[in-house]
């Protein structure tokens, strides 16, 4: 591979000695090759910016092109002034030129792009390698192709390609970490080229643009499926619906017939000589509910907001772990409900495919809560995540809880968190799990949620 070389430096090389795509170029040894672009002057889309880069995109003139316009101009009139056949001549000639070049700039390029298959979903921090594959059709020389990236997935990706022979192919790869969760566009891939003169450039589409799914970062979790005010049984909320197949370890009985075999703890068999089974806590619920605090004024600063991000992470965590032990998990925002009623491990990608899209918005928390209060299954787990907690949202809560609600408060905290926050979630009487921007979710939760009784 060779090393990388200026943009500007094989604009000029090209000018010079090489001929339009397609065209013929004299004493060129037929070899394909291509040339990174040296990376400090990468530019996300083509052209300069400001006035000369929008006349670049718009009209196809260089800035050395757009000068001997002006110079043309100025010529014709300046001969028409001083009645001067020479200067007359030479904006002619000067016309001839600039003419010349735009006729061999636009020629469409012949040539077949393969691009390498890309997941459409994905991980953050999870690198993926892409193949670029020219095959032209005709003999192409001094082309630059470039591979435009979202700002979350890296930088824009230019390549040069001196020369390649017709018939010939050649190849580059690639690769790119997405730095956070969303959803992005890889391309599209276009191929940019310039006349032999360097006074028109020409910037052709090869490839369209392909969508990427990137999902939010999960740890593992544990949330306990039942309320500590209503836990020892025969005492149940008023309004919940027991479900018998509860996942918390009771005890151990004897094995009586019609017992799933399954059930069967066979290291006692040695030490008591008769088979026993697993027995699980009763669970009052099937139904798990996830409201993610959208509020863009509630969460930290930024255009991506540290205490939303993390918001998100535990809002994928919960309904990963919901949804592997089979509960039916559903996602609201402040505006509406993402996710109604997912059910079961295949339900997983819809849901984090909805937890990438999600956006901070301007709708106060309280509208989240007043759903809340309309669902009519009134026997559901509740998980509430929010970087604050208001009076109001204080009161919505309580009020829940003393109906017998079952409910997880997660309190993300960061620097400049209300106090009186830690003092209403604390005063709700239901479980809260403080989490930062790099808690580890399983040990935070592991500690809240499992040692309380």
């Amino acid at each position: 591979m060779a090393t990388p070389v200026d943009t500007q430096a094989l604009d000029a090389e090209t000018a010079g000695t090489a001929d339009a795509p397609g065209g013929p170029e004299a004493g060129a040894p037929p070899v394909a090759v291509v040339v990174p672009v040296a990376a400090g002057r990468t530019r996300r889309s083509g052209p300069a910016g400001g006035l000369l880069g929008m006349v670049e995109r718009r009209v196809g003139l260089t800035p050395v092109g757009l000068a001997v316009a002006v110079s043309t101009i100025g010529l014709w009139f300046g001969g028409r002034a001083a009645r001067s056949r020479g200067l007359a001549l030479s904006s002619f000639g000067l016309g001839a030129v600039l003419v010349a070049a735009w006729a061999l700039g636009r020629r469409n390029l012949s040539v077949d792009t393969d691009r390498s298959d890309i997941p459409s979903r994905m991980r953050a921090h999870k690198p993926v390698n892409v193949r670029i594959t020219l095959t032209a059709k005709r003999r192409l020389s001094g082309i630059i192709i470039e591979e435009q990236l979202d700002e979350h997935l890296g930088t824009p990706v230019r390549v040069a390609v001196p020369v390649l022979p017709g018939g010939q192919s050649v190849a580059h790869e690639y690769g790119f970490s997405p730095i956070m969760r969303g959803i992005y566009k890889v391309g599209p891939l276009f191929a940019e080229w310039s006349d032999p003169f360097g006074l028109t450039k020409r910037r052709q589409q090869i490839a369209p643009a392909i969508d990427v799914i990137v999902h939010p970062g999960s740890e593992r979790v544990m949330d306990r499926i039942t309320s500590r005010e209503w836990e020892d049984p025969p005492i149940r909320p008023p309004v919940s619906k027991p479900w018998p197949t509860g996942f918390e370890f009771y005890g151990m009985r004897e094995y009586v017939h019609g017992d799933d075999p399954r059930r069967i703890v066979w290291r006692a068999l040695a030490q008591y000589d008769k088979y026993l089974v697993r027995e699980a806590e009763q669970g009052i619920t099937d139904r798990v509910n996830i409201y993610l605090n959208s509020e863009a004024g509630a969460h930290s600063p930024g255009k991506d907001s540290e205490t939303f991000e993390t918001g998100v992470r535990v809002a994928a965590s919960l309904a990963s772990k919901h949804l592997k032990d089979g509960f039916s998990v559903s996602l609201d925002v402040n505006s509406e409900r993402l996710a109604n009623s997912y059910r079961g491990q295949p339900k997983l990608i819809p849901m984090l495919d909805r937890l990438a899209a999600v956006q901070r918005e301007p709708i106060d928390f309280t509208v989240a809560l007043d759903r809340l209060f309309a669902d009519p299954h009134r026997s559901s787990h509740n998980v509430v995540i929010t970087p604050g907690l208001s009076q109001q949202g204080a009161a919505r809560l309580r009020l829940l809880l003393q109906q017998g609600a079952s409910m997880l408060l997660v309190l993300v905290v960061w620097d400049d968190t209300d106090p009186l926050a830690h003092h209403r979630a604390g005063s709700l009487g239901c479980n809260v799990v403080e989490v930062t921007a790099t808690s580890p979710l399983q040990t935070v939760f592991a500690h809240v949620v499992s040692t309380r009784r």
